[in-house]
């Protein structure tokens, strides 16, 4: 039964409000950077989100452990990839680059998931990815570069901006093994124990760390509960109502307003400035990443047989 516009209007909501809750997380990201180690603030992050899920998640992971026993390595190495090595890489890059960046180099990662689905996966390549790609790139090297893509020749890039791509292609390939593996398990399961497994990887990196760095203080613990609370529980919770009710492809459109939150957010909130190869860096690498999800034309069309007289 094809929905209403009004109810098609409601069901958007749920990616809007997951995105909006994103943002918040890359400003708080930010507000992280001089106050808590990355490695202490993503290990008590999901301290506190393993702590919330185990109120609703055991029981019916109990009645479920004959499936989610063989599947326990795999969500491991996701929980590596999406909860512990793309948290810590995001906590280091907000040292030395903007929440704008940031958020521009995380709305790349359905781009990335095309292509590392391509190379990996062997999925047809789309023209789409193509151009999509490399216009991306070129508003890439446009933003990292805060227009003057020669300083590449200097080293004038950012290590956070690098760090923050490295981040961004992590979360790309966890997607792209999502999608491989096919775990099979309810969303809230596969989510819990990918963050048991990133907290139990945290464990040897904090271990490193001196004992004043790893304790929270009364600086971080309102990022820490943020970061544990709205964004590893909460905003999950909405982006997998949004997947169901409008399927992923559709959802992953609403990335694009990710750099769109954070800007008003970096802006009012952090005080951080504009300026114009944000706006055409940025827009630039957003529109590639908008025509690689809409041109879904095939790279090299297949010729029809011809008929043999």
């Amino acid at each position: 039964m094809p929905l209403t516009a009004p109810r098609r209007a409601f069901h958007a909501l749920f990616p809007i409000v997951a995105i909006a809750l994103w943002s918040g997380n890359v400003v708080v990201s930010r507000l992280s950077a001089h106050t808590i180690h990355p490695y202490a603030i993503t290990f008590w992050r999901l301290v506190l989100a393993v702590v919330l899920m185990s109120v609703f998640v055991p029981a019916a992971a109990w009645r479920n452990r004959a499936a989610i026993v063989p599947q326990l390595p795999k969500l491991a190495f996701l929980g590596l990839l999406a909860m512990a090595l793309f948290q810590c890489l995001s906590y280091e890059a907000a040292k030395t680059t903007t929440a704008a960046n940031m958020a521009i180099m995380t709305a790349l990662v359905p781009l990335l998931t095309m292509l590392l689905a391509v190379a990996l996966l062997g999925e047809t390549p789309t023209a789409g990815m193509v151009a999509g790609g490399l216009l991306s790139f070129a508003g890439l090297l446009w933003l990292i570069t805060a227009g003057h893509p020669a300083t590449l020749l200097a080293g004038g890039v950012h290590a956070g901006d690098l760090l923050m791509l490295c981040a961004s292609s992590a979360y790309a390939l966890y997607g792209v093994l999502l999608k491989r593996w096919h775990v099979g398990l309810p969303s809230w399961q596969s989510t819990y124990f990918q963050a048991i497994a990133a907290l139990v990887f945290m464990l040897l990196p904090l271990s490193r760390l001196p004992l004043a760095e790893v304790l929270p203080t009364r600086a971080s613990l309102p990022l820490i509960g943020y970061a544990g609370s709205l964004a590893s529980v909460v905003l999950p919770f909405f982006w997998m109502q949004g997947v169901k009710h409008l399927g992923p492809s559709r959802c992953s459109l609403y990335m694009n307003l990710l750099p769109v939150f954070t800007a008003a957010l970096a802006v009012g909130v952090l005080g951080e400035h504009l300026h114009a190869h944000h706006l055409i860096g940025g827009g630039v690498a957003l529109a590639g990443v908008l025509l690689a999800q809409i041109w879904r034309a095939p790279l090299i069309l297949q010729r029809a047989p011809r008929d043999v007289a």
